[in-house]
């Protein structure tokens, strides 16, 4: 079976002079870089020649450095450990430590490690294999072709956006980097390269972030952006019509993915489904059914091969090559996955089950929200309740009492929150998830807050 790396040796060969990489202000083609893989491995095969460990970590720069390393690594056999490009030098150097002490398959690619916001971070096994499915999956699912140009903005080291540089060079196509969406103008100045098909990855949080504060910029870009996809969060039903709306042309995707589990499903909600919390059908290399406990499990050549050195957590979701999710669900009519939020966290209201996410996607409806998290809060009677805690938009002020009879006309009785707060903002994880695991542990106590 060929590698990714298999299909960067390729592509220098078939496509020597077509740029593959955009970082850091400079262009590198296809040769350019296979060449900078080669040299970097012929390097390091002196220094890891007597290495006992086949894990190496790798801080994931937005650079043409760290694309080099992770290759050449894998060409010696390795597998590599992306790691935030600003974590702290001692976690950095006690990570490091750690993974040593483990051994992996022959054939592993990657080891991610997980945003830990629902418990203790953990080191995902990706194999090589794996990383091909998920390509073949992304070019079936979402036309991606060797005339695009991807623009890559979010951290190389978590799926949503490491993954999109596999079909990238499996087919010979652009990949352009850029540091995040700290600075709009590199974001939106990367959507000036000369291609006549460009496409991005944005998590829910940096679409409204653009829908907010630059949608005439991100209109002007209707013509040239062949599609955007969004996933690793829930995405609101406002922001995806305010999407659809100033990109009419685009194909815009929400995916169902997660380290775990691989690239499973998506849709084009531009498309005619425009629906908050469907996330299509499943791609060729996956399958999902829902558990009796209505639960999402996924088989596929997409799934991890475990959790490292931690063979009890891997058997506690994967058994006999069936992945079984935390993530409430359902397939509708049209065949088509629904999520309804994570099993754990779904609040219980004196029996009655409160998705967070649907409470959520209906306040974000309102007018003055900017962004709103739905977390459980102790009640003497009902044992918990909903509380919502509300970021507004600049210059506007929300009344609790008149969301509150808003949210009424959108939910049952028992799903509207009956504590309120203003924030300043919601707090999230890198890749865009409300920090849930945060809120719950600064609440747990708390009901003396407004009606």
């Amino acid at each position: 079976m060929m590698i990714l790396g298999d299909y960067l040796a390729r592509n220098a060969s078939l496509y020597p002079d077509k740029p593959a990489l955009v970082a850091g202000g400079e262009s590198f083609s296809y040769s350019q870089l296979q060449c900078r893989v080669e040299r970097r491995a012929e390097e390091l095969r002196r220094s890891v020649a007597s290495s006992s460990s086949r894990i190496v970590c790798l801080r994931a720069l937005p650079s043409v450095e760290y694309i080099a390393d992770y290759f050449a690594y894998q060409r010696l056999g390795f597998a590599v450990a992306p790691l935030a490009k600003d974590i702290p030098e001692e976690v950095f150097e006690a990570i490091s430590a750690e993974l040593s002490s483990h051994a992996v398959a022959e054939g592993t690619a990657e080891v991610l490690y997980t945003t830990g916001t629902t418990g203790k971070s953990k080191g995902v096994i990706i194999s090589h294999r794996t990383i091909i499915a998920d390509a073949e999956n992304l070019i079936h699912g979402q036309g991606f072709s060797h005339e695009l140009a991807f623009v890559i903005n979010g951290p190389l080291n978590h799926i949503g956006s490491l993954s999109k540089m596999y079909p990238v060079i499996m087919l010979g196509a652009t990949m352009i980097i850029v540091d995040g969406l700290k600075d709009l103008d590199s974001f939106f100045g990367a959507f000036s390269y000369p291609a006549e098909k460009m496409a991005t990855f944005l998590v829910p949080a940096s679409i409204r972030i653009l829908l907010q504060f630059c949608p005439e910029r991100l209109a002007a870009l209707a013509d040239k952006i062949d599609f955007i996809e969004t996933g690793a969060a829930a995405i609101s039903q406002s922001d995806m019509e305010a999407l659809c709306r100033l990109l009419p042309k685009s194909r815009l995707y929400n995916t169902y993915a997660s380290t775990e589990t691989g690239i499973v499903c998506t849709v084009d909600f531009n498309g005619g489904k425009c629906k908050a919390g469907c996330l299509g059908r499943p791609m060729p290399n996956s399958e999902i059914f829902i558990t009796d406990k209505g639960t999402i499990a996924c088989k596929g050549k997409t799934l991890m091969t475990g959790y490292l050195g931690d063979p009890q957590r891997t058997s506690s979701i994967l058994r006999d090559g069936v992945l079984y999710t935390s993530d409430s669900g359902y397939i509708d009519e049209d065949g088509m996955l629904n999520l309804k939020g994570r099993e754990d966290d779904v609040i219980n209201v004196g029996g009655f089950k409160v998705s967070p996410l649907e409470v959520e996607d209906a306040a974000m409806s309102f007018e003055g929200v900017s962004d709103c998290i739905c977390i459980p809060v102790p009640h003497p009677i009902t044992g918990a309740a909903p509380k919502l805690l509300v970021s507004v938009k600049d210059g506007t002020e929300v009344d609790f009492r008149s969301l509150g009879r808003y949210l009424m006309t959108r939910l049952e009785r028992h799903k509207v929150p009956l504590f309120y707060e203003k924030v300043d903002s919601v707090k999230r994880t890198f890749n865009g998830k409300p920090d849930r695991k945060f809120y719950l542990e600064t609440h747990k106590t708390d009901i003396k807050t407004s009606k």
